[in-house]
């Protein structure tokens, strides 16, 4: 009985061990995989994450009008595992500390993070193109390669203009 009351009486004297939450701030553990937040600069349309999600909450999805690319999360799928931003080649897509994923029943169609991807014209041959992050293009031709001008050019033209370029 003895030891019982002098647990009490120290557990009483630390005060709660319990976080305010909701009512007040609470810790968020270091590597805490919260909701994604996607850059739609530095996507690339690669649809890698859209493979490897395992909620399969992301869908990439082209425009009625053909301008572009649809890019959302839903977040009442995703299961926050990661696999997305681990993949995406341009770090696109990031997972953020926000864990608050409370909403109401009616904004449960609406809980998503979302994203437009806009084509432009390839500068050689007019195609509408996903433009391409300079720094991937920098990671696979090195320093030897004008970036900036393969940037503006698709797939097609890329190989042969990147020869012409530096003859």
């Amino acid at each position: 009985m003895g030891s019982y009351l002098k647990t009490v009486i120290q557990n009483l004297l630390k005060g709660p061990s319990t976080d305010p939450y909701p009512f007040g701030k609470t810790f968020e553990p270091k590597g805490l995989r919260g909701k994604i937040r996607f850059n739609s600069q530095a996507c690339v349309a690669c649809r890698t994450c859209e493979h490897v999600c395992a909620g399969n909450a992301i869908r990439i999805k082209e425009a009625e009008d053909k301008s572009g690319l649809h890019f959302v999360v839903w977040h009442n799928t995703c299961a926050f595992c990661g696999l997305c931003e681990h993949y995406c080649p341009t770090k696109a897509i990031r997972m953020t500390a926000d864990y608050h994923t409370a909403h109401s029943q009616a904004e449960k169609y609406n809980y998503v993070e979302q994203g437009f991807i806009k084509y432009v014209p390839c500068s050689c041959c007019g195609k509408p193109m996903i433009p391409v992050a300079a720094e991937l293009l920098a990671l696979a031709y090195k320093e030897t390669a004008n970036v900036e001008f393969l940037a503006q050019l698709c797939e097609r033209c890329r190989p042969g203009n990147r020869l012409r370029k530096e003859e």
